[in-house]
């Protein structure tokens, strides 16, 4: 009896989680492939360069990783050829628990991405949560030929082989698009300037010895009460930090034009590499800024190089200023080379994909 209460317990939790996780990665594609770059980084420096090859093909690695995360999760639910899907699921979290606990006692990731922007874990509690999640997925392992098929085998196949065709039509469409669901912090209707402002200021606990006796205040006592000052600590330290903490803007010639970009209404080209940026449809983005000229200001935030950016900027008649920002900042704030985001007092009204780049009459709409 107790047996069968953890089987199905594994089976819906493990099974339930690993849907969970990736439909959030899912969701937004180009998130992973971004944190799959940083991982290569990271081995490449750690394990040896080859794995720079990798980098070019972190999406593509990224799309497979997430659509066999979801795979699982549904062949779990259904007991889907379990000796298959045992061996693969144990191979999968071995990998991902070797992940997480390498980043966190290496302090090399600080954010593994196990569920993108909505729910952010600490190095720690990514591991200790693949901890839990690997003594389930052993238990099923163990079991795994005592499992008899939820539904028939043909039924199974199909319903195995429609999430993955499912998965991979839904990550295509978010990656020449734009995330169904926007967890960041750049997404429409925050207020940027807000959004650097930390939600609380820091209490501190003090922690003072008098007579033997810890006392502990919020405030600083008196040495001449005969309290002995011995420690403090924050105790809202996961609430004083802003939700963006490394937005600044420059200009080519080193002035800071970060409450610029705050100021009226705004058309944010973002073109974080120049070198890699799609050009399909810069004609419509070039025809959007001549079309807005004396209505919006329109300009380029770029991390390229001012010598690439000129070529850029010559070669497909970008007649706009441009300025420079962290490629990791441009890459949160749209997740498209080039990406369109439309600013009012630093409040978002619009995100687009060069896919979908808006017509002029469509940004006026939306301003106040």
């Amino acid at each position: 009896m107790f047996k069968k209460i953890i089987d199905q317990f594994s089976r819906f939790f493990v099974g339930g989680l690993l849907i969970f996780s990736g439909l959030i990665k899912l969701n937004d594609p180009i998130g992973t492939q971004i944190k799959m770059e940083e991982y290569f980084e990271v081995f490449a420096e750690d394990f040896g360069s080859f794995f720079h090859h990798f980098i070019p093909w972190a999406l593509e690695i990224g799309m497979i990783m997430i659509i066999l995360e979801l795979m699982l999760g549904v062949a779990i639910l259904i007991f889907w050829r379990m000796n298959l899907t045992a061996w693969l699921l144990l191979l999968m979290m071995t990998f991902f628990t070797f992940l997480t606990f390498y980043s966190a006692y290496f302090n090399k990731v600080t954010d593994c991405g196990c569920f993108g922007d909505a729910i952010k874990l600490t190095p720690w509690e990514s591991f200790t949560k693949d901890v839990i999640l690997m003594v389930f997925v052993m238990h099923l392992f163990w079991y795994r030929k005592s499992y008899k098929p939820v539904l028939r085998i043909r039924t199974g196949n199909i319903i195995v082989a429609s999430t993955i065709i499912l998965s991979f039509i839904l990550g295509v469409y978010a990656i020449r698009h734009l995330p169904f669901i926007d967890f960041r912090a750049y997404k429409i209707g925050n207020n940027i300037p807000a959004q650097m402002i930390p939600p609380e200021q820091p209490i501190i606990e003090y922690i003072f010895e008098k007579d033997g006796k810890e006392v502990r205040d919020t405030r600083f006592l008196s040495d001449a009460e005969g309290y002995k000052y011995v420690s403090s600590h924050v105790l809202n330290a996961d609430k004083i930090k802003p939700k963006i903490t490394d937005y600044s803007i420059s200009s080519p010639e080193g002035e800071d034009k970060t409450q610029y970009t705050f100021e009226g209404n705004r058309i944010l080209i973002v073109l974080f590499d120049v070198k890699k940026a799609s050009v399909k449809n810069i004609a419509n983005v070039r025809e959007l800024t001549r079309q807005l000229e004396g209505k919006v200001d329109c300009f380029i935030l770029t991390s390229s190089g001012a010598e690439a950016m000129e070529a850029f900027r010559h070669e497909h008649q970008l007649a706009v200023p441009y300025y420079y920002a962290d490629a990791t900042v441009l890459k949160t704030i749209i997740r498209s080379n080039p990406g369109i985001a439309l600013w009012s007092n630093g409040t978002v009204l619009g995100n687009w994909h060069h896919n979908d780049t808006p017509e002029a009459a469509t940004v006026l709409a939306l301003l106040p």
